[in-house]
């Protein structure tokens, strides 16, 4: 399994705006990739703006080229997101996912 890694900073109160981006547009087109695992939304406040890492998981690389393209290393960021972030990442991180760990008991 591959995970996708890029990070956008919002625009001051966008921020709610972005997440909603996220979840009717993007999260919703990613799920009729095939390969696509699953997405996660990490944020965290910086000022007035928010910062989030967006994480999606993939079973391959190739996977991702259905989404991402020729060039997976270049981020997608549709005009719609461009219009709410202040900056974002021009780029991609792709790490394989060596191991997950979740506790048998909790």
């Amino acid at each position: 399994m591959i995970s996708r890694q890029w990070r956008g900073i919002t625009k001051p109160g966008r921020a709610a705006d972005y997440v909603h981006h996220l979840e009717t547009d993007t999260f919703r087109a990613l799920a009729k990739i095939p390969g696509f695992i699953r997405a996660s939304i990490l944020k965290r406040e910086i000022g007035d703006s928010t910062e989030f890492q967006i994480v999606t998981e993939w079973e391959s690389l190739d996977a991702i080229h259905g989404f991402a393209g020729a060039d997976i290393g270049v981020a997608v960021v549709p005009q719609a997101a461009r219009a709410l972030l202040a900056s974002f990442d021009e780029y991609v991180v792709h790490y394989e996912i060596e191991r997950t760990f979740e506790p048998t008991t909790r």
